[in-house]
């Protein structure tokens, strides 16, 4: 089960993840934090991955479930920092379209002024 926690800078949500993000059932994992973040009025969202080493189908659905939910209450989630593994998983499961990536978080921060 992956760590994770919530900061915000620049009235920008950041959820940290650490670790393998395989677990379906994460709450209080990804998908808590985010609605945790959406609850608050959070609208502006991005998933600092850096941390995570390993992402299976049960990731990919954690990740695909939060981007629905986030947009579902019209606001954006972004990914940061997204290590070339994961990345490689995104890509075959024909998902670096539907996520906006950004190298680094003064990147993905930026992006959503």
């Amino acid at each position: 089960m992956a760590q994770v926690s919530t900061r915000t800078r620049n009235g920008v949500t950041i959820v940290d993840v650490i670790g393998g993000l395989v677990s379906g059932g994460d709450d209080p994992g990804v998908r808590g934090a985010v609605r945790q973040a959406l609850d608050g009025g959070a609208t502006k969202i991005a998933l600092n991955l850096g941390g995570v080493d390993f992402l299976n189908s049960s990731g990919i659905n954690v990740l695909a479930s939060s981007h629905a939910a986030v947009s579902d209450r019209g606001g954006t989630l972004k990914l940061v920092s997204v290590q070339p593994k994961v990345r490689d998983v995104l890509a075959i499961a024909r998902l670096t379209s539907v996520f906006e990536i950004h190298g680094t978080e003064d990147e993905a921060v930026a992006s959503f002024a």
